[in-house]
């Protein structure tokens, strides 16, 4: 692609510099390039340039290091797999309704087209794309991992703030008695033999989903985080629920002022693979925790 005259001087003394072996002066003309916007590629011929990224992309998840050195009270993560006008629609409505000190994190996967996201860029949100894409407790994890502040709400891009549901969920965190708050969870049926959740509204849970999962981040971590095998996020979230019980951690559903709209990672992601990989999700949890009634709550 043409750049500006500035762009290509710039380019031709690296070239040079290169050429010398100044490999300092080299990276010096090379980050100059980068704050005018473009990045220079190494060809054969001499250098080409391409449009930088407003916002850092990686090729594995694996490459990520961190979404920022700042620090917050509370961060949102949100994990999008296509549908990235899903996903700009809820991190507008977090930018409306969430404390203005709530980071906001996202993992893209893979090289969906991404739209006018950069224009949601701001002071408290940092955006990563994973070139290579990324299984969604992987992504989940990262979040985890690298998330600036000691409390992480994981959200669905499906999912959309009404009201500060934020503020409530923090608050029965911060008390110390509770390691996750949410939006919808539930208890384990026991009376099928624990294949089925039932939904019994506010109050304590044995389960959570992560349409708006509020996370105590040293105990989601302490307990293992999600497993990495859950490529797909369906029964993710409850394995991982259940791991945190076992660990002794409680989890408490409220209501908040939230809504869901088309769940288009459900409804519109191919239903052989949702079908598989979520069987396979719940049959670990089976395997692991099916009959481990201790670890339930004592509100059936």
């Amino acid at each position: 692609m043409s750049a500006p005259e500035v762009v290509v001087e710039l380019a031709r003394a690296r070239l040079a510099a290169r050429a010398a072996k100044d490999w300092a002066l080299a990276d010096q003309l090379r980050n100059q390039i980068a704050e005018l916007g473009f990045e220079v590629l190494d060809v054969a011929d001499g250098f080409e340039f391409k449009l930088k990224s407003p916002f850092p992309i990686v090729s594995r998840i694996g490459d990520l290091r961190k979404f920022t050195d700042k620090t917050f009270p509370s961060a949102i993560g949100l994990i999008a797999d296509g549908f990235i006008e899903d996903l700009i629609i809820s991190m507008k409505a977090i930018k409306e309704f969430a404390p203005r000190d709530c980071a906001i994190l996202v993992v893209i996967s893979g090289k969906p087209e991404t739209l006018d996201i950069a224009s949601q860029l701001d002071e408290r949100t940092f955006i990563t794309q994973v070139q290579e894409g990324v299984g969604w407790a992987e992504a989940a994890n990262a979040l985890l991992k690298f998330s600036p502040a000691p409390y992480l709400i994981i959200m669905d891009p499906s999912t959309h703030l009404l009201g500060d549901a934020v503020t409530p969920a923090l608050t029965l965190l911060e008390t110390g008695e509770w390691a996750a708050a949410g939006w919808r969870g539930g208890l384990v049926n026991v009376e099928d033999d624990w294949r089925s959740v039932e939904d019994k509204g506010a109050g304590e849970v044995d389960v959570l989903f992560s349409y708006f999962l509020a996370l105590n981040r040293e105990s989601a971590i302490e307990c293992g985080g999600f497993n990495n095998r859950a490529i797909y996020y369906r029964n993710a979230d409850i394995e991982f629920s259940l791991r945190l019980r076992q660990a002794r951690g409680n989890l408490v559903q409220l209501d908040l002022p939230l809504e869901q709209a088309r769940h288009h990672g459900y409804y519109d992601t191919n239903p052989a693979f949702r079908d598989e990989q979520s069987k396979k999700n719940y049959d670990r949890i089976l395997d692991r925790f099916r009959g481990k009634n201790e670890i339930l709550v004592a509100r059936r």
